[in-house]
């Protein structure tokens, strides 16, 4: 199985507001950069988005690891909240929870692949975590300037 490292990253201008999301995938020496953004949004939507649309890039099974900065994503996979949730039917205290649309896309996707989620330090010294919240934010100054 191939062997890919994945680094995201989500940015916000408001939370809900415009905002963008930033992905580099290294595999065997070769690096791409990914990136994208929604006009209305919340910065947890882009961490989520980050990491999925970075899994569904990938074109066969890997085994990855993918570092965020989002104790959101990696705590709440790591520590089994989204199958908890899951099992739940996404209700948590008689609501649904936040962002059921994309914990589901990640479940599928995290069955698909080997995936370890790894947290690292937001804005810190880690050039790839920088790189991503580059894009991000790029992507967000994008969006929010056509509007």
């Amino acid at each position: 199985m191939k062997k890919v490292v994945i680094y995201t990253d989500g940015a916000c201008s408001g939370n809900p507001g415009p905002g963008g999301w930033g992905a580099i995938l290294s595999y065997n020496g070769h690096m791409k950069e990914m990136s994208g953004g929604e006009e209305n949004t919340t910065n947890n939507r882009m961490e989520l988005m980050a990491a999925i649309s970075s899994l569904e890039a990938l074109k066969e099974t890997c085994e990855v690891d993918l570092y965020s900065d989002s104790k959101y994503l990696v705590d709440s996979v790591n520590k089994g909240w989204v199958f908890t949730w899951e099992k739940a039917g996404f209700m948590k205290k008689g609501k649904l929870v936040p962002n059921t649309d994309l914990w589901k896309r990640i479940l599928t996707l995290i069955r698909t692949h080997s995936v370890t989620f790894i947290w690292v330090k937001g804005h810190a010294s880690n050039e790839f975590n920088n790189r991503c919240d580059e894009l991000a934010v790029s992507e967000w100054k994008r969006i929010r300037s056509s509007l």
